[in-house]
C-alpha cells in the first residue's frame, strides 16, 4: 500500500466524559453486559502529540499523577497505533506525547481519550486518511468509551455502550469533579454489581431485555434544564463503588449539603460528578469541597469530540 508522505509531526486533542445516566443490563455468557448510557463530554481533555518513530513508544505529563501509567505495549495509545497501523500497512512506528488531564482510573475515560486522540493523531501523522468513520469503528475495538471520545458532544451508547447515536442538548451544564486519590478497578466493580444482584435477586435482578435510557434524561438534555437532568441522574454502577469505597458516600452528601443539584459517581467510579445550576453555583461547590481537602475541578458540557489542533 502506497500511502502519502507522513507529516512532521501531528497533535490531536479528546474528551473526557461524564456518565449522566448508566443502566446495566444481565450478565451475559461471555461475561459481558449490555448497558444503556448517556454520555456527556466534558471540558477536561487529554492531548497527544504523535512524532515519527521506527519503533512504538509513549511518555506521559499533565495534571495529574501519571507514574503508575503503563508505558508498553499494554497501554490504549501503543494499542490505538498499532492497530492503526496493521489497518493501514504503515510500516514505520511513532513517538507519543501524551498530556493527560481527565482523572485516572476515575471513571472518566481518560485512557479512551487518549485512543481517540492517538488514532487521530497518527492519521495525520502517517498521511493514511483512514476518515473519523473508520476511526469510530476502529475505536470501539479497542475500549467501549473511545468510540464517544471520538464522537464527543452527548450522545446516546448501547450494546457494550459504544453503538452511538447522537442525542439533542441546549446549552451548557456546569459540573464539579470530586477526584479521588485512588483509582477503581471497571472490571472490579461490575463483580461487585453481580454479586449484589445475586444476593437480592428477588429484587433487583434486571431484566433480560435490552435497557434503555430514560425518557426524562433525554427530555432533560433537550430542554438544557439543569435541575430536570438532576432529578434524572441515575447509574447502576454506583451502588457497587460505594460498596467497594465507603467514603465515596460522604463525598456525595458534603456535594449535596454544598449546593450541587445532585452528584453521581461517574461510571465505574471513583470520581464524583455534581451538577450545579449555573457557573456561580459551581464555583462556590467547587470552593466549598476544596476547603474540605478535597481535589475539586469544574467543568462545562457538552465539548467536541477528538479534533486536531495547530501548535
Amino acid at each position: 500500500m502506497t500511502l502519502p508522505a507522513a507529516s512532521p509531526a501531528a497533535h490531536a486533542r479528546a474528551p473526557g466524559k461524564i456518565n449522566v445516566f448508566f443502566k446495566v443490563g444481565a450478565r451475559q455468557d461471555d461475561g459481558y453486559h449490555d448497558v444503556a448510557s448517556a454520555y456527556q463530554a466534558v471540558s477536561l481533555f487529554e492531548d497527544v502529540r504523535a512524532y515519527p518513530a521506527d519503533d512504538f513508544s509513549v511518555t506521559f505529563s499533565g495534571s495529574v499523577d501519571t507514574s503508575g501509567l503503563a508505558t508498553d505495549g499494554s497501554n490504549l495509545a501503543i494499542k490505538a497505533a498499532r492497530l492503526l497501523a496493521r489497518k493501514t500497512g504503515f510500516r514505520g512506528g511513532v513517538r507519543l506525547e501524551v498530556e493527560k488531564h481527565v482523572p485516572i482510573a476515575g471513571g472518566m475515560g481518560g485512557g479512551s481519550a487518549d485512543a481517540a486522540a492517538t488514532l487521530l493523531a497518527c492519521d495525520a501523522l502517517w498521511g493514511t486518511e483512514v476518515g473519523r468513520d473508520e476511526l469510530i469503528t476502529l475505536g470501539a475495538r479497542l475500549g467501549a468509551d473511545v468510540p464517544f471520545a471520538l464522537l464527543g458532544g452527548t450522545a446516546i451508547g448501547t450494546g457494550r455502550g459504544d453503538q452511538l447515536s447522537p442525542a439533542l442538548a441546549k446549552g451548557t451544564f456546569h459540573w464539579v469533579l470530586a477526584i479521588a486519590e485512588f483509582g477503581m478497578s471497571t472490571p472490579a466493580v461490575y463483580e461487585e454489581l453481580d454479586r449484589h444482584r445475586t444476593r437480592n435477586a428477588r429484587d433487583i435482578q434486571p431484566a433480560e431485555t435490552a435497557p434503555t435510557v430514560d425518557t426524562e434524561v433525554l427530555q432533560a438534555l433537550r430542554a438544557g434544564d439543569a435541575r430536570m437532568l438532576a432529578n434524572a441522574l441515575s447509574n447502576d454502577l454506583q451502588a457497587a463503588a460505594l460498596h467497594l469505597a465507603p467514603g465515596l458516600g460522604h463525598i456525595l452528601e458534603l456535594g449535596e449539603e454544598n449546593g450541587a443539584l445532585a452528584g453521581i459517581v461517574s461510571g465505574s467510579g471513583p470520581t464524583v460528578a455534581f451538577l450545579a445550576q449555573d457557573a456561580d453555583s459551581a464555583l462556590e461547590l467547587q470552593v466549598a469541597l476544596s476547603a474540605a481537602r478535597l481535589t475539586a475541578v469544574r467543568a462545562t458540557a457538552p465539548v467536541h469530540g477528538a479534533r486536531l489542533l495547530h501548535d
